[in-house]
């Protein structure tokens, strides 16, 4: 147990605030500035972050050392807490009308588009369907996917790019010959929850940070506790040929993803 847990399941709060922050400061510190740059914009989002944690007596730490198991790391799963502290503080500093300033010069379909993915955090299959149903009949997915791309280069340019990145969510990758339906999506998307779920938690957290949330491979050393960078490529290569291999036992290959 580390000393801020030990002296917060003690009814020290305040002292155990003090071990956590000296402890995990400057991991705090390096996540918000994946998404600010602004010296004044981190500063406001650390203090709103520490706000936050310190909220009913450490009501966040407190949750989390209370778990009888964790399907994560401490490190792992307070980088994913700061990240979302940060992206709905720029979400609430900015607010819908200003980031709508964005989308104003997108034309009409792609200006939904945002509306759909950016602001109101629907999937790409969901904001699909609303559209097809609602305004666009015709417009076949394969059409969409190239309209969402377009999109996403269009406004995550310039200052607010990451932020708006992680509001967006990951874009669709570059056409395919052949583009699946939301249904089959759906289904390979099922098939790959199963096959990262099987994965230790370890693993799934090293994907996470250094594929997904694009995090520096020395970075995610020092969240996971690994020795260098090459431990890290090396745990997320193997996670990833091991999800790959239970996918082929059902059918799925490399170019299906």
């Amino acid at each position: 147990m580390e000393g801020w847990a030990a002296e917060l399941a003690s009814g020290r709060p305040d002292a155990a605030w003090d071990l956590f922050l000296d402890r995990y400061r400057r991991l705090i510190f390096a996540a918000i500035r994946h998404y600010a740059q602004d010296y004044d914009d981190v500063m406001d989002v650390f203090a709103r972050v520490c706000e936050a944690l310190r909220e009913g007596d450490l009501r966040r730490l407190r949750t989390y050392a209370a778990q009888p198991a964790h399907r994560a790391r401490f490190s792992t799963w307070l980088v994913t807490v700061v990240r979302h502290l940060t992206v709905d503080w720029f979400r609430h500093r900015d607010g819908r009308r200003r980031l709508s300033v964005v989308a104003e010069a997108l034309p009409p379909l792609r200006r939904r588009i945002f509306e759909h993915v950016f602001l109101e955090q629907r999937s790409h299959i969901e904001a699909y369907e609303l559209i097809h149903a609602r305004e666009a009949p015709a417009l076949s997915f394969r059409e969409f996917l190239g309209e969402v791309r377009a999109t996403y280069s269009a406004i995550t340019d310039g200052r607010r790019g990451q932020v708006l990145r992680e509001l967006g969510g990951t874009p669709p990758t570059e056409e395919d010959p052949a583009v699946p339906s939301p249904g089959d999506i759906a289904d390979t998307r099922a098939l790959l929850e199963q096959a990262f779920g099987a994965l230790s938690a370890e693993d799934r957290a090293a994907v996470e940070l250094y594929i997904v949330e694009e995090l520096p491979a020395a970075a995610v050393a020092r969240i996971l506790g690994l020795p260098n960078a090459k431990a890290v490529h090396n745990r997320v290569y193997r996670a990833l040929a091991t999800a790959r291999a239970r996918l082929a036992q059902v059918g799925i290959g490399r170019g299906d993803l």
